[in-house]
């Protein structure tokens, strides 16, 4: 079956490396070097070809920028794969290129299979290709969150189904809560803006406005303030229009165009043109004579009475006591009548809101509980196989009588909005669950089990850490390990017994090891060496494959810091021989 394998890498201008190119074992493959050679820049380069964080400071001086290359083989129906094509990627005969570069001034570009990509893609590929730990991760391990993590991953679907489901209820709990703090936080602005509306909406209920009206009083207002001058205007233009009965001597416009129009008909036969204009004086005669009568109307229907324009004054500062307070004219008065009602109605609903979001908080609380507590449950569960799995691998890293527990405890709290009544304690809701979980070490028999971080020494620690890892590569394998310095503090024969175990973890996956320990170095499938030169203007590392006299003489400096000392010669041989017969 083809598996995913990191098959070499190059290095440009990273750090101490100038340019360095090498290959990487299918199976265990370790890196050593003096201090400051570069090891490390080997693990930070595989981490920015994963996606890691960008640092200019890791460009090499001079250098414009630093160039991380790696050939990763890939089947062609892995997850890996897929998402690399959907990015436009190309597959080379199996293989997936990476590539990162990081520009001096800290600008970053990514490639994948000769397609620029975002570097996020970097990401989603490394957690289906290699699984880094560092001696920081050590350190992570020694936190609570961190520990809960390790055992939830262990355990796979039997807490992530139970745990999908908490969140889920979880967040509804949060968001509930957070409502009903508004709601009620709030109660007295909210009463207040019900009063304000309350009022508003009597006050224009009292004036019972209607649209337009305040137009229609202002002209009315307008024609009631003058009417003596209307009414004389009209009576002068009636005259002028139809004359005056008791003056027969005044001559009218009416009788003017009526003589007018009587000249021209007598004479129209005889010319067309002059006949049109007598046709239009007689609509001009008959147009004076309807204006006539209409402003005869006018004068006798104008109304004049003092009491209707004192009526209309009151009306009109009614409604502008209403339009100065809700809107521009009675028109918009009436739409903040209607909006003010719906808010009123949800303002006055709180109450009832308040009651079903308590009741539904109430209700969603039960049930947290209980997925809380099947969440617990299937922590509990795993926690136990975990334990026994770390055990056993503990026994094989020379650490035989060693026992680790993993505790899974409720955390508690005083607040009683956060939590939930249980075996008499008021148990906190979280994120993740009620449990806090923490890894605990009893080295030999005798002793109490104490935190790892308190009953674990830095070589113990390191053993603990890749005992974790090798469990994991049981239950949720990735197809390369890299690890740097897992083997720090360990010596002896716990170093061989490391050794050992990652040569066996090398035969389901790929295995990366940075190591200063010869005895871990000696089961290495494939043996680099970080060496660092200096010509006496520039530094530059190189990494080269060992192999047969190379590889005694990198051992016998790891072991005496001697290669041609016979003794540490022996010893090196004596370590492969070792190595060789437990393959």
């Amino acid at each position: 079956m083809v598996v995913s394998v990191l098959e070499e890498m190059r290095i440009q201008a990273l750090g101490v490396i100038d340019d360095a190119a090498f290959e990487l074992s299918p199976g265990f493959t370790a890196v050593t070097g003096e201090t400051g050679a570069g090891k490390t820049m080997v693990v930070t380069s595989l981490g920015l070809l994963l996606g890691g964080r960008a640092d200019a400071a890791l460009v090499r001086i001079g250098a414009k920028a630093a160039v991380v290359e790696g050939r990763v083989t890939v089947p062609a129906d892995s997850p890996a794969a897929r998402r690399a094509e959907e990015a436009g990627a190309e597959l080379d005969d199996g293989a997936l290129l990476l590539s990162r570069t990081v520009s001096a001034e800290g600008r970053s570009r990514a490639h994948v299979g000769g397609r620029s990509v975002p570097v996020g893609l970097l990401t989603e590929l490394s957690d289906e290709l290699v699984a880094v730990h560092g001696q920081t991760d050590q350190q992570g391990l020694l936190r609570p969150a961190r520990q809960r993590q390790a055992l939830d991953r262990y355990a796979g679907a039997a807490v992530s189904g139970p745990l999908a489901d908490y969140t889920r209820a979880y967040r509804r709990l949060r968001a509930l809560t957070a409502e009903l703090d508004e709601l009620t936080t709030l109660a007295r602005e909210r009463a207040q803006e019900a009063d304000r509306l309350r009022f508003g909406l009597e006050e224009i209920a009292a004036a019972e406005p209607q649209p337009g009206e305040d137009t229609e009083l202002s002209a009315e207002a307008e024609r009631l303030g003058h009417s003596e001058a209307l009414a004389s205007a009209a009576t002068t233009a009636h005259t002028a229009l139809a004359g005056d009965p008791a003056d027969l001597e005044t001559v009218d416009a009416g009788t003017l165009v009526a003589g007018a129009h009587r000249a021209l008909e007598a004479v129209r036969a005889h010319d067309p043109a002059l006949a049109q204009l007598a046709d239009r004086l007689g609509e001009v005669h008959i147009l004076l004579s309807d204006v006539a009568g209409e402003l005869a109307g006018y004068a006798d229907d104008l109304d004049a009475d003092p009491l209707r324009l004192a009526a209309v004054e009151e009306r009109r500062a009614q409604l502008t006591h209403l339009t100065r307070k809700y809107g521009e004219d009675a028109t918009a008065v009436l739409r903040w009548a209607e909006e003010g009602s719906q808010r009123l109605a949800e303002l006055e609903g709180d109450d009832e809101r308040i009651s079903e979001l308590t009741a539904e908080r109430d209700a969603l609380r039960v049930e947290l509980g209980l997925l809380a507590a099947a969440l617990t449950a299937a922590r509990s569960e795993a926690s136990r196989r975990f334990a026994d799995a770390v055990t056993a691998e503990l026994a094989e890293l020379a650490m035989p009588h060693a026992r680790l527990t993993v505790a899974v405890r409720q955390s508690e709290t005083a607040d009683p909005d956060a939590g939930i009544e249980s075996d008499g304690r008021l148990v906190a809701f979280g994120p993740h669950g009620v449990d806090e979980v923490e890894l605990q070490l009893a080295p030999h028999p005798g002793a109490p089990a104490r935190p790892v971080a308190k009953g674990a020494s830095g070589g113990e620690l390191s053993r603990v850490m890749l005992a974790v890892e090798v469990v994991f590569a049981g239950a949720d394998p990735v197809p390369t390990y890299l690890f740097d310095e897992v083997d720090a503090g360990v010596g002896g024969k716990a170093a061989v017994e490391v050794g050992r175990r990652l040569a066996r973890l090398a035969r389901s996956a790929q295995v990366v090891v940075v190591t200063h320990l010869p005895q871990v170095a000696a089961f290495a499938d494939r043996h680099l060496l970080i060496e660092k030169t200096d010509d006496g203007s520039v530094t530059r590392s190189g990494v080269q494959a060992l192999s047969g006299e190379e590889r005694v003489r990198e051992l016998s400096r790891m072991l005496a810091g001697q290669e041609d000392s016979e003794l540490a010669r022996a010893h090196a041989e004596e370590l492969l021989e070792a190595a060789r017969a437990d393959g």
